[in-house]
């Protein structure tokens, strides 16, 4: 069986965070071992941090699931890419002094995550 494409896909949509603070959890795990990305997301003194991870292990059992003959673990996947895009942003106001009114925007974000086998270099 030819080797096409080993990758599945995980998608957190409407997350009620603000895409900012979730993209700086993002970076850190970027292109990292899933094992690995998992126990430093365990660590990680962010409160999107959790999200973030949930959406990795959903990516890592699509992949499971998509190729059952394959046996794949944790260890043998990597996260190829994960990006946070910005959602819907709530408008709400806040009254202010003198009848005045200020604008909250309460944002959301959608996380992307694809992972995907790694390949074995071959040494010459």
């Amino acid at each position: 069986m030819a080797e096409e494409n080993m990758e599945a896909r995980a998608i957190q949509k409407h997350l009620r965070k603000a895409p900012r603070k979730v993209r700086l959890v993002a970076d850190a795990v970027r292109g990292e071992n899933v094992a690995k990305a998992l126990k430093r997301l365990e660590f990680t003194n962010k409160a999107t941090a959790p999200d973030v991870a949930k959406v990795i292990k959903s990516a890592a059992a699509n992949i499971r699931d998509k190729f059952q003959e394959a046996r794949l673990d944790n260890e043998d996947l990597y996260i190829k890419e994960i990006f946070v895009n910005e959602g819907a942003t709530l408008k709400r106001i806040q009254p202010a002094p003198m009848g005045r009114a200020h604008q909250i925007r309460k944002r959301s974000c959608h996380i992307n995550v694809t992972v995907a086998k790694k390949e074995e270099e071959l040494v010459n």
